[in-house]
């Protein structure tokens, strides 16, 4: 705990919002106090997704979140894990999609025994299908 608050963490690259990650994000709003999104750079999208993305640079997904009201701070970060946004902020929990594992997310990103791992349920189309920037 930080203080009175609890603070949660969500990272991601946030580049087209759509419902998946507004139930992330209201998901991870309630279960603290502050939440931090950490998003990542537009260098650092180029590198992990290609030279075609993101549509949206950094200040203006960084903006769009802000403006949600649901999140209390958002974070850019340039590296491609977010070991050295975790060791900074130092969160209680990190919430993740329920794509990735505990174990995943724990190795990938070295998240220290001390920050609770939390998977948000993933949220699907009426088609089936999940919700996904790289589809649309």
């Amino acid at each position: 705990m930080h203080g009175e608050k609890k603070v949660v963490l969500a990272n991601g690259v946030f580049d087209i919002l759509h419902p998946g990650h507004i139930d992330l994000l209201r998901f991870a709003r309630s279960l603290g106090d502050w939440l931090v999104v950490a998003i990542n750079s537009d260098r650092s999208v180029r590198e992990a997704k290609g030279p075609d993305r993101p549509f949206h640079n950094e200040n203006d997904r960084r903006a769009a979140l802000l403006d949600l009201g649901i999140v209390d701070e958002v974070v850019i970060f340039d590296e491609l894990t977010t070991q050295q946004v975790l060791r900074k902020i130092n969160p209680d929990s990190i919430v993740k999609g329920g794509e990735w594992s505990i174990e995943e997310v724990r190795r990938i990103d070295q998240v220290p025994d001390s920050i609770e791992i939390i998977l948000c349920p993933l949220t699907m189309k009426s088609s089936g299908v999940k919700h996904s920037t790289t589809e649309i």
